[in-house]
C-alpha cells in the first residue's frame, strides 16, 4: 500500500538528509517534491496545501537552524505531521456494550459484507469473544446467501430473518444475542448505487431503535476524492463513529486515507489489506505514517506474529536451535507457522530500512515454499529428525516421492544445513555479519 507515494517521499527526504542546512531555497524546491507527491497520490489540493506550509515554517523555525542535524530533524517533522494529517492516534472500537453492536453501512461494492465477516473475525481473535453477523441487507440478491456463506467459512453464526423489516430483523437478533450469550453483535445493512433519502432513512431507523456503539462506513478506498463527498454524506445522516478503507492493498494511490480526517472528522479505523478473512487491520496513523517513510513497523509485524504463533512452538523451537538439536520436523512446524502471517514480501515491507536494502520489490514465490514443504514431508520420520542419514538411495525416494529433482533436495539439506552452522555461530556468540 502506498508504494508509490511512499517512494516519491522517500526520494525527496533523502535528498535533504544530506544538507548541513536547510535555507529558504533547498526547503522551497523539498516542498515542491513532497507536494507533487501528495497530489499525484490523489491527496486533496486543500490538504496538501496546508500539510506544505505546517512542515515549511516548522522547517524555517529556530529550531532546525540549532539542530547539529537538521536534514534529520526536517524527516522527523514530516513524519509528525503526516501522523496528524492521518488522525494523529488511533481510535479504538468502542465495544462496551452488553452485547456491544456494531453497524456497518456503505454503498454498493464497497466490500461491506466480506468486511463484516473480517471484522467479526478479527474480534474473536483479538478479544477471545463471540460475535453474531446479522443478515439485514434484504435487497440486494444474494447478500444474504453470501453472509451465510461467510459465517459458514468461519464458523461464526448469522441470524437472519430472510427478507422482512430490517428494523426488526435488528432488534430480534441483539434479543437472540441476549439470550445466547454473544459478545458483539454486528449489522450488514443494505447499501445503495449511490446516497439516496430512502436507504439513509432506513439506516436512520435501524440505528435509532438499536443504539449501536459503533457506526462504521465501509468505503473503497480506490473510490479517490468521491470518497469524501461519501463520507459526509452518510456523517450527516448517521454521525459516523469512523470509517473502514477496503483494498488498500490493490492499485490505489492512498489519497483518501490521507484525506479523511482533516476533511470530515471521523476516523479511519480499520484497513483491509488483503482479501483473505483475516486481511484486516487496525489502523494507527503513527505507524503508517512510518510504513510511508519506509521506517518499517515492527510493532504491527510483532502484533501480527502474537496472533497467529503458538507461543510454547516457538519457544520450543528456539530451545533447539540453541542447543543445536533443530532438525527438519522443527523446520517443517516452523515454515507451518510462518505461512499464517501471510505473504513473506509484505512482512519484508515492515522491515526499518527494507527499501534501502532492496527487499520492496522482492517477489517471493509461494511454490517454492511448498516445494521444500513437499520434500520435507516425503521424508520419514527418521531422515527429518536425523537428515545426515539421507545419503544417494534416499534422496532419489525422497525426490520421486514428492515429484521434484534430486538436485532440489541436495540444494534444501545444504541451505539447512548452513543455517544450522549460523544459528550455532549465533548461540554461541561467535557469528559475524558477512560484510
Amino acid at each position: 500500500m502506498f508504494e508509490s507515494l511512499g517512494d516519491r517521499l522517500q526520494n525527496a527526504l533523502h535528498k535533504i538528509k544530506g544538507y548541513g542546512k536547510i535555507t529558504e531555497d533547498n526547503i522551497s524546491d523539498m516542498m515542491r517534491e513532497i507536494r507533487l507527491a501528495l497530489l499525484e497520490a490523489d491527496v486533496n489540493y486543500q490538504v496538501v496545501k496546508e500539510f506544505t506550509n505546517t512542515v515549511k515554517e516548522k522547517a524555517l523555525g529556530e529550531e532546525v537552524k540549532k539542530s547539529i542535524k537538521p536534514g534529520e530533524l526536517f524527516v522527523k517533522i514530516v513524519k509528525d505531521e503526516l501522523t496528524e494529517l492521518l488522525g494523529g492516534e488511533s481510535s479504538p472500537l468502542n465495544i462496551s456494550g452488553n452485547p456491544a453492536i456494531l453497524m456497518l453501512v456503505g454503498l454498493q461494492g464497497s466490500g461491506k459484507t466480506t468486511t463484516i465477516g473480517k471484522l467479526a473475525n478479527f474480534l474473536r481473535k483479538k478479544h477471545s469473544k463471540k460475535p453474531l453477523l446479522v443478515a439485514c441487507d434484504v435487497y440486494r440478491p444474494a447478500a444474504i446467501d453470501q453472509l451465510k456463506q461467510l459465517g459458514k467459512q468461519l464458523g461464526i453464526e448469522v441470524y437472519e430473518e430472510g427478507k422482512k423489516d430490517p428494523v426488526e430483523i435488528s432488534k430480534n437478533a441483539i434479543i437472540y444475542a441476549k439470550e445466547h450469550g454473544y459478545d458483539y453483535v454486528l449489522i450488514d445493512t443494505a447499501g445503495r448505487l449511490h446516497i439516496d433519502s430512502e436507504l439513509m432513512e432506513e439506516l436512520q431507523n435501524i440505528n435509532r431503535e438499536i443504539k449501536p456503539q459503533e457506526v462504521l462506513l465501509v468505503i473503497d478506498s480506490m473510490m479517490g476524492q468521491d470518497a469524501i463527498n461519501v463520507i459526509q454524506g452518510f456523517h450527516e445522516s448517521l454521525t459516523l463513529t469512523g470509517v473502514i478503507l477496503t483494498k488498500l492493498d490493490g492499485d490505489t494511490r492512498g489519497g483518501v486515507a490521507l484525506s479523511v480526517r482533516h476533511l470530515t472528522n471521523v476516523p479511519i479505523k480499520f484497513i483491509g489489506v488483503s482479501e483473505k478473512l483475516d486481511g484486516l487491520e487496525n489502523f494507527d496513523p503513527e505507524r503508517m505514517a512510518g510504513r510511508i517513510l519506509g521506517m518499517g513497523d515492527i510493532v504491527s509485524l510483532v502484533e501480527k506474529a502474537t496472533e497467529v504463533i503458538d507461543e510454547e512452538e516457538a519457544m520450543s523451537a528456539a530451545k533447539k536451535m540453541h542447543s543445536g538439536k533443530f532438525d527438519l520436523e522443527d523446520f517443517l512446524k516452523q515454515m507451518k507457522q510462518i505461512k499464517k502471517l501471510g505473504p513473506l514480501e509484505n512482512l519484508i515491507k515492515m522491515l526499518p530500512g527494507a527499501k534501502k536494502m532492496g527487499l520492496t520489490n522482492v517477489n517471493i514465490d509461494p511454490k517454492q515454499m511448498a516445494h521444500v514443504e513437499a520434500i520435507i514431508l516425503s521424508m520419514t520420520p527418521q531422515e527429518r529428525k536425523n537428515p545426515d542419514i539421507i545419503k544417494s538411495s534416499r534422496k532419489t525416494r525422497i525426490a520421486k516421492g514428492c515429484g521434484l529433482s534430486v538436485q532440489e533436495v541436495n540444494k534444501l539439506l545444504m541451505q539447512f544445513d548452513q543455517m544450522k552452522k549460523m544459528m550455532k555461530q549465533m548461540t554461541s556468540g561467535n557469528f559475524k555479519m558477512p560484510f
